[in-house]
C-alpha cells in the first residue's frame, strides 16, 4: 500500500507555490493550504482544503497543521513588509511539536550559508549582494536556518537560485556545498518537492537545487 501524506502547505500561491499546488492536484495528493485571501484563490479542486490565515500567526499555523503529518513552506516574502520567515518557521515548529509532527520542507534563496558549504565566487558574490541589498530579508532567512539547524525534527531546507516560471520537463542538478546553476523551473521545484516526501532524502541538509541542462 503507497503511503500518501497528509500535507500542509503554506505558501501555495507564489511564484513557486503555485506550481507546487498544482502539481499536488496532478498526481492527486490532497492537502490544505494556508492563504490571507482565500477570495484570490483560483485553484478549484476537491484535494484542495484552504484555511485562512496568516504564517505569522501560531493559532493559524496549528489550525492548518491539524490532520496533517508534513509541512511544505513555498512561502515569499511580502512586499513593503517586515521579515516573515524565522517567525513562521518558529510557528510551524511549535505545531508541529503539538501535533507530534517531524518532516518540515521548506525554500529559500542561495544567500543562505549552511556548515558544508564550498560555495563558489559566483555563489559568494550572489550571496554579498543579497547582504547588501536586502540585509533585513537575508538576515531572515539566515536565523531560519539557524532556528532549524537547532531542531530535532526531519527538516529540509532547499537553496535556490533564479525562479523560472516554467513548468518544463527536465534533469535537476543537486549539491549540499555549492549551487550547481544559475535557474530553477518551478515545475521542476515542484516535483522535487513532491519527491522528497516519499524518498526521504537530505533530512536535516540545506540542499541547492537548479535545473541542469
Amino acid at each position: 500500500m503507497i503511503f500518501i501524506p497528509k500535507i500542509a502547505v503554506i505558501g501555495g500561491t507564489g511564484k513557486s507555490g503555485q506550481y507546487l499546488s498544482q502539481e499536488l492536484i496532478r498526481q492527486e495528493i490532497p492537502f490544505r493550504i494556508l492563504l490571507r485571501n482565500p477570495q484570490g484563490f483560483e485553484i478549484k479542486s476537491p484535494l484542495a482544503t484552504v484555511v485562512q490565515g496568516d504564517a505569522r500567526e501560531l493559532d493559524a499555523i496549528r489550525r492548518l497543521l491539524e490532520g496533517c503529518d508534513t509541512v511544505i513552506s513555498m512561502l515569499g516574502q511580502p512586499a513593503g513588509e517586515p521579515p516573515i520567515f524565522s517567525q513562521a518557521t518558529r510557528n510551524i515548529l511549535a505545531a508541529m511539536q503539538l501535533y507530534n509532527n517531524r518532516r518540515y520542507i521548506v525554500i529559500t534563496g542561495l544567500n543562505v550559508d549552511a556548515t558544508a558549504d564550498h560555495k563558489s565566487h559566483r555563489v559568494k558574490a550572489a550571496t554579498e549582494w543579497m547582504k547588501t541589498h536586502y540585509p533585513q530579508t537575508t538576515a531572515d532567512k539566515q536565523l531560519e536556518y539557524e532556528v532549524l539547524s537547532k531542531s530535532s525534527i526531519d527538516w529540509t531546507m532547499i537553496r535556490l537560485p533564479m525562479i523560472q516560471q516554467s513548468d518544463d520537463e527536465g534533469p535537476l542538478a543537486v549539491s549540499l556545498t555549492d549551487c550547481p546553476g544559475e535557474q530553477i523551473s518551478a515545475g521542476r521545484l515542484a516535483r522535487f518537492v513532491i519527491n522528497l516526501l516519499h524518498n526521504g532524502q537530505y533530512i536535516q541538509q540545506a540542499p541547492f537545487i537548479a535545473n541542469a541542462e
